[in-house]
């Protein structure tokens, strides 16, 4: 089994206490991706899936921040879970997240949690002792009080209270970059559909107008294109915004977020 865990929260004592809890419950080490921001966490998840190939495996994605809009919860986005064949996914759902989830039909419908009243439950059950209730319901480190624990009660196959919500209720992902890899490759939110996609075409964006490539290797030395990169699942590939040898992210000014249609 794996364990991937997402997460805003990813300085060294974060990662590592994450880390740490996920595998002492499960007994199998747990791989973690920091993100800066909740797009980069839709497409993160959307990689892990394809990774996984739906084997037995659990995702916990959480980019929950506390300020502004998200004062509107009660202690951050509520979490909601599904599965994509035998990989469990537990995310938070407000904003981008599970967008591109939505996007790709990974599936139709999300379980949302009330987290209080789901602890209530695990004290019941005898899954937890009392004492740690209050601890776990006011954390401000959900995704290590709370999350793990969470998916342990649901791979035992515990019945917890949940309501069904709609992927449609979810935001629909912008049409913008999701990631810059270490190359400075710009990976996007589209897929070639989206865009008429094809191989020897022009495609205007706001940065410009670019060629359109198959794939990295067949670009030529020092010029932009756009290309079918290697994020997604199964056969729907997210495109690329890249300068071959170079930078596109430094060259454009480029970062996860930017608007590109």
């Amino acid at each position: 089994m794996f364990i991937t865990i997402i997460n805003d929260c990813r300085d060294a004592n974060a990662t590592g206490r994450q880390a740490s809890r996920a595998s002492s419950l499960f007994g199998f080490p747990a791989t973690f991706i920091g993100v800066g921001n909740d797009l980069e966490a839709a497409g993160n998840l959307i990689d892990v899936l394809d990774a996984g190939e739906g084997r037995e495996g659990i995702i916990l994605v959480n980019v929950a921040p506390r300020h502004g809009q998200a004062k509107k919860w009660p202690n951050g986005s509520p979490f909601g879970y599904f599965w994509y064949q035998k990989t469990l996914i537990i995310a938070s759902i407000d904003r981008f997240t599970l967008s591109l989830a939505k996007k790709l039909r990974v599936t139709d419908e999300v379980e949302i949690l009330d987290l209080a009243e789901v602890v209530d439950v695990m004290i019941q059950k005898h899954f937890l002792p009392d004492h740690l209730r209050d601890t776990i319901v006011n954390s401000q480190f959900r995704s290590y009080e709370f999350l793990p624990r969470l998916a342990q009660l649901l791979l035992m196959g515990k019945r917890i209270p949940s309501q069904n919500y709609s992927m449609e209720k979810i935001l629909d992902a912008p049409k913008a970059i999701w990631l810059v890899d270490n190359f400075g490759n710009c990976k996007t939110t589209l897929l070639p559909e989206d865009i008429a996609f094809g191989v020897g075409k022009t495609i205007s964006t706001k940065e410009g107008v670019f060629p359109t490539y198959a794939r990295l290797k067949d670009v030529p030395d020092g010029k932009t294109a756009m290309v079918i990169g290697s994020s997604g699942l199964e056969e729907k590939r997210f495109l690329e915004i890249v300068i071959q040898g170079v930078s596109a992210a430094e060259h454009f000014g480029l970062s996860s977020g930017t608007i590109i249609f």
